[in-house]
């Protein structure tokens, strides 16, 4: 019972139904049959509701097999001794333990310390308490709001006298949803109003003069200049953000008031009270970058909605209806992004994905990812380590790569717990968003699907609202070391291209095993490229990526450590294929 329940807590569809769902199939009946075993099969297309014959490709499990018995006792194995690796580094009898003790502060795990030397991580993790507050506080504010203030149509669609019935009913249900949409709406903008104020201040009346001219854009301009004008001034204002580090009350003061000279202290006194109070996060301009790409959804799908009315009515694209969704409180912090149209939809009509069961299997998933986080940082003390920057001569091969490696493992937690908090809420607010990340980091072999699958509802924002509208092309840009890492993910884009078109599978079909194999070694190339790139774009840079190539290619050790993690990766890459194989045998098909 214990391990059907893991494996159900485990499950696609506990993360997001949209993978195991078709976009085809009425939401109610499919999501019942999702109710199946997870290791069981499931009467489901493809995640884009084409249908999908994949029975001729998919190969029996191999699980009980001698290979994958071995398979399991080498990672072990190499799982155990990776830890180590950083435990050693960490622990005080290190030699440059005294050179990042200082980053480290007392754990409330007795007798270890924390390293929560990451500034980003750190300022959510010192305000989580607070912020479960106003998720637990958040539902029961708007059942007493409700409660108070609901319509009858809003909770019963009663059908009419015979006759007429059919008819009758649907436009009951409809009105129904339009009050359901009115009333969430109401009770998100004045949420939303308090919850500003409180993150920002003062700075929330520079939030709503943006929001307003990108209203203006949207619903005053000729239509044929909306989506030059949305992406001119988002851009722009993305940029004026910056440097301007959030406008000052002070200097807008001082140059549009243009007081007497007399008055200029009082000018300058009065800007200064207003920018004193910036509330709980004053740099409102960091975390505006997500409010900016719901700006853009409203403006675009509106713009397009102008060819469609009949689908898309009129009072959808109210002032009223896009500052709740712009400023919908629990993703407007970190997303996940929803677009406008599917923030309406779902105001409307409560999703079927939404259930207690699912919600609650979502929350001990996220309890469980925010206590390996907690462990980590209280005995893996990598992050201070790269913030002392210690000299790397001084660290093995072995050891300097887990320490890039496990770097790259806190990255990815520092994400992907947030996001996962926002959706929570959500979910909890009967709103369901796309999930960010699909697949753990260490469960990803090929490039394109490692980005497909990180932070997904960006990956699919791009794909509605720039890479489809520009034909299918767009031009990534970055500065220093995350320009470098752009052009290095780019790159190593390129052999997995390739390698498809050389050895395409249709023609491995009668030797699987073979394929197979030869697929994990190109896979093993594509994972040491992936990271490579990432290790100098978030963790060693160029020169710690150059003393790390140094001591793997110039001594013995560095070789034997080369190849005994080849071997260990081709490895833990069948594994993934068969993870993946599993998928297929289900029926779930992911480009990710």
């Amino acid at each position: 019972m214990a391990l059907r329940y893991f494996r159900q807590l485990y499950a696609l569809d506990t993360l997001d139904t949209r993978f195991v769902v078709p976009a085809t199939a009425p939401p109610k009946e499919a999501l019942e049959e999702a109710k199946l075993d997870p290791a069981g099969p499931l009467p489901v297309q493809n995640g884009r509701g084409k249908s999908k014959d994949i029975g001729d490709n998919v190969q029996p499990p191999r699980w009980n097999t001698t290979e994958f018995y071995f398979y399991g006792v080498v990672i072990a194995v190499c799982v155990v001794l990776m830890f180590k690796s950083v435990l050693d580094v960490s622990s005080e009898s290190h030699p440059n333990y005294p050179k990042f003790s200082h980053l480290l502060d007392d754990g409330w795990i007795p007798g270890r310390k924390v390293d929560n030397s990451d500034a980003q991580y750190s300022g959510f993790r010192s305000n989580i308490l607070y912020l479960f507050v106003v998720v637990l506080l958040h539902p029961v504010l708007r059942k007493a709001y409700d409660s108070f203030w609901r319509a009858d149509t809003y909770t019963q669609v009663r059908p009419s006298a015979a006759g007429n019935g059919g008819l009758t009913m649907g436009l009951t249900a409809s009105a129904a949803a339009d009050a359901r949409l009115s009333q969430r709406v109401s009770f998100d903008i004045l949420f939303a109003g308090v919850f500003l104020v409180a993150l920002h201040g003062f700075s929330t009346f520079k939030i709503l003069a943006i929001l307003y001219a990108n209203y203006s854009i949207a619903t005053k301009l000729p239509r044929e200049y909306i989506p030059a004008a949305t992406w001119i001034f988002n851009v722009g204002t993305l940029f004026a953000n910056e440097f301007s580090r959030g406008y000052s009350y002070a200097t807008i003061l001082g140059i549009f008031l243009s007081p007497p000279s007399e008055k200029d202290d009082a000018t300058m006194n009065f800007g200064e009270l207003l920018d004193s109070y910036g509330g709980l996060m004053p740099r409102w301009e960091i975390l505006f970058k997500f409010t900016l790409l719901r700006l853009i959804s409203f403006n675009l799908d509106y713009y397009w909605s102008l060819n469609s009315r009949a689908s898309s009515p009129w009072n959808d694209y109210t002032f009223r209806n896009y500052l709740a969704y712009t400023l919908y409180s629990p993703l407007y912090l970190a997303g996940p992004i929803v677009t406008f149209n599917d923030y309406i939809s779902q105001q409307r009509y409560r999703p079927h994905s939404i259930t207690p069961a699912r919600t609650t299997k979502y929350l001990i998933r996220f309890l469980i990812v925010l206590l390996t986080m907690e462990v980590m940082i209280h005995y893996m003390y990598m992050v201070a380590i790269f913030h002392a920057a210690p000299s790397w001569s001084t660290y093995t091969p072995a050891q300097l790569s887990m320490l890039g490696f496990f770097n790259l493992k806190h990255i990815w937690l520092k994400l992907l717990i947030p996001w996962r908090f926002f959706r929570l809420w959500a979910l909890l607010d009967g709103i369901d968003p796309p999930e960010n990340m699909v697949r753990c980091m260490s469960d990803n072999y090929s490039v394109m699907h490692f980005w497909r699958g990180w932070h997904r509802s960006f990956n699919k924002w791009s794909l509605r609202y720039l890479y489809i509208p520009l034909g299918g092309s767009a031009v990534p840009g970055a500065w220093g070391r995350l320009l470098m890492w752009g052009w290095l993910v780019t790159l190593f884009v390129l052999p997995e291209i390739i390698a498809s078109y050389v050895f395409p599978a249709k023609k491995w079909r009668d030797r699987p095993d073979a394929y197979r194999w030869l697929c994990g070694v190109g896979a093993v190339g594509e994972i040491l490229m992936l990271m490579m790139a990432n290790l100098v774009g978030f963790a060693l840079g160029l020169d710690g990526l150059g003393e790390l190539v140094r001591g793997i290619f110039g001594t013995v050790q560095g070789w034997v450590f080369l190849g005994t993690s080849c071997a260990a990766l081709f490895m833990a890459v069948q594994v993934m294929f068969e993870l993946r194989e599993g998928e297929k045998r289900r029926g779930i098909v992911m480009k990710c």
